[in-house]
């Protein structure tokens, strides 16, 4: 599944791509995704330029405003990857295969979202409705990990009376966003935190630490272009490789890369945690 990282270098690509280009049809192939799209999604909204692209934890935020006040209403496009979504920005789009499931096609390219699994989800939140971070879809989420509003007295408060092991809370998303299984795993490397740790154990400095681990994991990730382990490509079609520098994830039996110990494997929750027994006590 695409996490922060990977939504992220695909906001990126789209803003560099797409910012500016007016929206001329949406064709709709496949309309049953996760949500079945509006029916009348195209015509609310072609004719209208793409003024921004945003994210809020998983979700891009693609923002259109219309040319004149009679043309439509201004407002949010929610586009979610899911488990095996892809955005890809195409000069000249080739005829659509099975999976590609909508089209939305601007002056200068076509947006293909492409979906074997059908997890994915666009759906149209209008300026008139209020605000988009107030979308029933982000009520329950924690802060954005590369955000000011995600520090260290925040996350301390929110594992206070916490039994869950922290790897399971950092995956919930309440108390962060985005900090997916590869992720999780990697940070609490970095912090020198155990997966296993009651989350509500750490410590006000311990959580500081994992703050910035968190942090400095998720630059490193955005800048190597995500993590590329079957299906997640970029919005120009290359893939991120931020899996060839796991200190941990995928590297059971492995020799640590700081103490030599070997890197062990476990299940919690029916998901892979990796870690160094050493480094993490």
């Amino acid at each position: 599944m695409p996490e922060l990282p990977e939504v992220e270098v695909v906001r990126r690509g789209l803003e560099t791509q797409l910012v500016g280009q007016r929206l001329l049809r949406v064709d709709v192939r496949v309309p049953r995704l996760r949500w079945p799209l509006a029916a009348d999604l195209g015509q609310r909204i072609a004719g209208q330029t793409l003024v921004a692209v945003g994210r809020r934890s998983k979700y891009l935020l693609l923002s259109f405003v219309p040319e004149t006040a009679r043309a439509g209403e201004s407002g949010t496009l929610l586009v979610h990857l899911g488990m095996s979504g892809t955005l890809r920005s195409l000069a000249l789009a080739p005829p659509a295969g099975k999976h590609d499931h909508v089209d939305l096609v601007f002056t200068g390219a076509t947006l293909r979202y492409r979906d074997p699994r059908r997890f994915g989800a666009m759906l149209w939140h209008a300026d008139a409705d209020g605000p988009v971070a107030t979308h029933r879809l982000f009520a329950a989420l924690g802060a954005e990990p590369l955000s000011p509003a995600f520090h260290a007295q925040g996350l301390y408060g929110a594992t206070r009376g916490r039994s869950v092991a922290i790897k399971q809370f950092l995956l919930a998303g309440t108390g962060v966003v985005g900090v997916g299984n590869i992720y999780a795993s990697e940070s609490l490397f970095r912090a020198g935190v155990r997966p296993t740790l009651p989350a509500g154990r750490l410590g006000l400095r311990r959580c500081a630490k994992l703050v910035d681990a968190i942090r400095a994991t998720l630059t490193e990730a955005i800048a190597h272009g995500g993590t590329t382990l079957r299906d997640f490509f970029g919005s120009d079609g290359q893939g991120g490789y931020f899996q060839i520098q796991c200190a941990v994830y995928g590297r059971e039996g492995l020799p640590c890369r700081v103490c030599n110990t070997p890197i062990r494997r476990i299940t919690q929750q029916q998901r892979s945690s990796f870690y160094c027994p050493r480094c993490q006590r």
